[in-house]
């Protein structure tokens, strides 16, 4: 049984691509997190894009792995509950970790 994420893809008013997360990720839904930032990288087409957690309660190690590929192109936005999680696995070094979407 797969845990519940809500995954919707859009744009900020300014036009940048973002993904918003919504529930916990794990083993069990890392795959179609991982789908999702592929079809969002594509959809930025080479630019930057926003990763929005912020209403994201908890990720795993599988849920980590999904966002290494698109470091180079990726903007973390969390909430104070997982920014912690993600500097732990460098993420911080790498991206842009924030608490309010369009402020990190």
């Amino acid at each position: 049984m797969s845990t519940p994420l809500t995954l919707t893809p859009g744009r900020n008013p300014d036009g940048a691509v973002v993904l918003t997360a919504v529930g916990e990720i794990d083993m069990s839904n890392a795959a179609t997190f991982a789908n999702a930032l592929i079809d969002t990288d594509s959809d930025a087409d080479g630019a930057m894009f926003t990763v929005d957690l912020t209403g994201v309660e908890y990720i795993d190690s599988a849920g980590l792995a999904a966002l290494f590929p698109h470091v180079e192109r990726l903007r973390l936005v969390s909430n104070p509950l997982l920014a912690p999680v993600l500097s732990i696995a460098g993420l911080d070094d790498i991206t842009t970790l924030g608490t309010e979407p369009g402020r990190a």
